[in-house]
């Protein structure tokens, strides 16, 4: 498993759609970069001026809307994941 440090958060991103609605599968570079997923791990929290850690506003299990651009991609015991720093994330989906 990976374990994100400071405010990063690790998601799997949904699965992308391989085919329209009308049926035509589509190619790798057609489809939609994933812009949601599930919070799999969250670090400890940005480091404050004071010393304290800022609380995470995300936890693990939780759907969330992301920046589509953001982040870094990495492969896992052949999973994707996506790792985000919590500015990106926008939402929470519930």
């Amino acid at each position: 498993m990976i374990k994100p440090l400071g405010d990063k958060v690790v998601v799997k991103p949904a699965e992308e759609e391989e085919k329209t609605s009308g049926g035509i599968i589509l190619p790798d570079t057609a489809r939609k970069k994933p812009y949601e997923g599930k919070v799999i791990a969250v670090g400890a929290g940005r480091v404050l001026d004071d010393g304290s850690r800022a609380k995470m506003s995300v936890k693990e299990g939780q759907t969330v809307v992301f920046s589509k651009y953001g982040g870094t991609e990495v492969t896992v015991d052949d999973e994707e994941y996506i790792i985000l720093e919590e500015d990106s994330i926008f939402a929470i989906k519930e």
